[in-house]
């Protein structure tokens, strides 16, 4: 089960018990999203987060394998170490995200996707996909 929390420490945000994998999770508001659970790293395989604004989250170590990140906003997001395989990240905004040691085998991904300019998307194993 995950724990999620969004936002501030002052004015943070539980969704307890992300109960199923293919859960449909949407937060849009001010602060700085992060995921743990018990402190450590959660679990969101095939999670939906198409469109999410997930600017400077803290996702360090996250299993995000087979989620939907499609036009999700991860600017400057922490993904470091996380499992990103055969997930979804068409029009995804990856712009200054840390993704070192990031497992991207077999994510998609397209020309509207944003990477940081010293980030080669299909050395990391990701593979583009022709927008339709």
């Amino acid at each position: 089960m995950a724990w999620v929390a969004v936002g501030r420490m002052s004015q943070e945000r539980y969704l307890f018990g992300v109960p199923s994998p293919r859960s449909d999770l949407s937060w849009s508001g001010s602060g700085v999203p992060s995921l743990t659970q018990h402190g450590s790293t959660g679990f969101l395989n095939t999670l939906t987060l198409t469109g999410a604004a997930l600017s400077e989250a803290h996702l360090k170590g996250a299993t995000l394998r087979q989620a939907y990140l499609s036009d999700a906003d991860l600017d400057q997001a922490d993904l470091r170490d996380a499992d990103l395989r055969d997930s979804h990240l068409a029009g995804a905004n990856l712009n200054h995200a840390n993704l070192s040691g990031a497992d991207l085998q077999g994510a998609r991904y397209n020309d509207y996707t944003e990477w940081s300019v010293d980030f080669d998307p299909k050395a990391a194993g990701a593979i583009f996909v022709v927008s339709t």
